[in-house]
């Protein structure tokens, strides 16, 4: 059975930054593609945050590019996104996510099968 348990988070104020950790059990992968990060703002849907090209280049959301970054230790079948000069408005809860096979767009919610329970992030202004 797949597991993601995601930690850290919390609340940060707008220009700080904070990080997000995630540990995988039950799953093991040689393919950094096979695991993102998603998030889900207050009354909007899930989205791709942070993710692997099959060449195992980082791609991020527009959005975050330039202040998040993702990084694994597949030694240890961690991830995490570290994210810096935060902004209110990404305020959400955030998710760890991993899937079986690689697709081209590794920000796609659809393509990952298994999900951790989230982590809030709540950045103020």
């Amino acid at each position: 059975q797949v597991l993601l348990v995601e930690s850290g988070g919390g609340s940060g104020q707008a220009g700080g930054c904070l990080q997000c950790d995630c540990l995988a059990s039950g799953y093991t992968t040689n393919n950094r593609c096979n695991m993102a990060w998603l998030r889900r703002a207050p009354g909007k849907g899930r989205e791709g945050v942070a993710g692997f090209h099959r060449d195992v280049s980082a791609t991020y959301a527009d959005s975050v590019k330039g202040r998040f970054t993702i990084s694994g230790d597949n030694a240890n079948n961690t991830l995490y996104l570290q994210m810096n000069v935060l902004e209110p408005e990404e305020t959400g809860i955030y998710y760890c996510a991993a899937r079986h096979a690689c697709s081209e767009d590794s920000l796609s919610v659809g393509s990952y099968a298994h999900w951790g329970q989230g982590t809030q992030v709540t950045v103020s202004a």
